[in-house]
């Protein structure tokens, strides 16, 4: 028999402005073309990351809206070899940005290549704890991206929006089945759930598979994309890209009877990133509502 538990976890209220932004804004010359995804993706596996997902949007926003603003727009996620999982292996929630979001894009009209990615500081403020490896997975990232673009510009973004909302959305199942039979009747509902709102995993993390002694019977990420989200934001706050895809992390503790599904809310995007747009902050909650509608059903 099982018992089911559904929350919405407060990890952290914002309830004044941040001393600095929460994005590292990397910008470099690009008019030949020379800098590409695919480089940038070397050079992190260079440097002791792995790559989850590096997805060129172009194709699936020209088919679905018909344009695209962008001579490249790409979203990559990276997790470092042994800092990630180590994080990951002391703290689950941190499985929300294993792996960390990457945005990479360049305006037609522009000659310049943009990257954003995460700040510690956003970091520990979202997932509510602080460990001197968040700052030592900054400095990696950062230390590559230097590597790769050796002539960048290099800022932080203006301070984040005000935000009182949770940080985290997570729900949480407890069942006395075998590990196993849980995990499989929880992907089964999950995956049709995503489907039928029009999500599309873009990628599939195993932690369990980087993490020797795992405290965990299963540590799964999955990448959440949805086309129309990223396309709208895009428009007006490209740098939001280090949000997507949205890290859905899905695990159970060895020592614990229950099932955990967590990510970071879309409010995430609207503070950070200084979303005021109104097409865009609208598109982004309704995403934050069906999401939830989501995993209540896989955990009902």
């Amino acid at each position: 028999m099982k018992k089911i538990y559904v929350f919405i976890m407060s990890v952290l209220m914002v309830t004044v402005l941040s001393a600095s932004g929460d994005l590292h804004l990397f910008e470099v010359e690009n008019k030949d073309g020379a800098i590409t995804p695919q480089k940038i993706e070397q050079g992190f596996i260079q440097n002791g990351f792995g790559i989850a997902v590096n997805s060129d949007m172009l194709k699936p926003f020209t088919i679905q809206f018909k344009e695209t603003k962008f001579k490249i727009f790409t979203l990559m996620t990276i997790y470092h070899e042994k800092i990630s999982f180590d994080l990951v292996k002391k703290y689950p929630d941190a499985g929300i940005f294993t792996p960390l979001g990457v945005g990479i894009y360049q305006d037609k009209k522009e000659n310049t290549l943009h990257v954003s990615v995460l700040t510690s500081d956003s970091l520990k403020k979202i997932m509510g704890f602080d460990d001197e490896l968040i700052k030592k997975l900054e400095g990696e990232v950062l230390s590559t991206l230097k590597k790769i673009l050796p002539n960048a510009k290099h800022k932080l973004s203006p301070n984040a929006l005000q935000e009182e909302r949770e940080l985290i959305t997570k729900y949480e199942l407890e069942t006395d089945d075998d590990a196993a039979t849980a995990k499989e009747n929880l992907f089964l509902t999950l995956d049709n759930g995503l489907s039928l709102y029009g999500f599309v995993v873009a990628g599939k993390l195993d932690l369990n598979e980087h993490m020797d002694n795992s405290p965990y019977d299963f540590y799964e990420g999955y990448s959440i994309c949805k086309l129309p989200v990223i396309y709208t934001v895009a428009l007006t706050n490209p740098e939001a890209a280090a949000f997507a895809p949205c890290t859905l992390a899905i695990y159970k503790k060895k020592d614990e009877d229950k099932i955990v599904l967590e990510f970071p809310s879309v409010y995430n995007w609207i503070s950070s990133a200084l979303i005021k747009d109104s097409d865009g902050v609208d598109v982004l909650l309704k995403a934050q509502e069906q999401f939830e509608s989501i995993l209540a059903e896989v955990v009902e």
